[in-house]
C-alpha cells in the first residue's frame, strides 16, 4: 500500500541507505537532506503496516526524478519498488518519472516499463531511466 510524505524513521533510513554510496558521513548528510529540504519527498509502499521499500523523490511541475529506492532485502524482488514508482506517478499526477543509475539496476527499470538511455560520464556507465505516462 502506498503511503504519501512518509516521515523518516530508522526503518525509512536504513531502506533509503540501502540506495546509497556507502559511506556513513555521505548517508548521514542525504539524510538530513530529506528532512530538512522540502523538495525532498520520501515515500513508501507499506506491507502489513510496516515500510518496505522506500522511494526519494524531488519534484519540477509534472516531472518526478527518483533520488533513491530502496527496498528491504526481505522483501526484494516481489514487485513492491515497481508497485511504489508506478502508484507515485498516478497519485502524484506526474508525467514522467526518471532516475540516473548504474548498470546494476537498469534490470529492474527496464522490467519496470522504463525507457534506458545511456549518459556520458566520467565515472563509468551512468543510465537515465524514464517512465512517461
Amino acid at each position: 500500500m502506498l503511503r504519501l510524505h512518509t516521515p523518516l524513521t530508522p526503518e525509512t533510513d536504513a531502506l533509503l541507505a540501502r540506495a546509497m554510496y556507502p559511506d556513513p558521513a555521505r548517508v548521514q548528510a542525504t539524510l538530513r537532506r530529506y528532512r530538512t529540504d522540502p523538495d525532498w519527498q520520501l515515500h513508501t509502499w507499506e506491507v502489513g503496516g510496516l515500510p518496505v521499500s522506500a522511494a526519494g523523490l524531488t519534484i519540477n511541475g509534472d516531472a518526478g526524478t527518483v533520488q533513491h529506492l530502496g527496498t528491504h532485502p526481505d522483501h526484494a524482488r516481489q514487485g513492491h519498488a515497481r508497485a511504489l514508482l508506478h502508484s507515485l506517478m498516478t497519485a502524484l499526477n506526474l508525467g514522467t518519472l526518471s532516475a540516473d543509475t548504474d548498470g546494476d539496476a537498469t534490470d529492474f527499470y527496464r522490467r519496470s516499463g522504463f525507457r534506458i538511455q545511456e549518459l556520458p560520464s566520467p565515472w563509468g556507465r551512468r543510465y537515465c531511466c524514464t517512465l512517461a505516462r
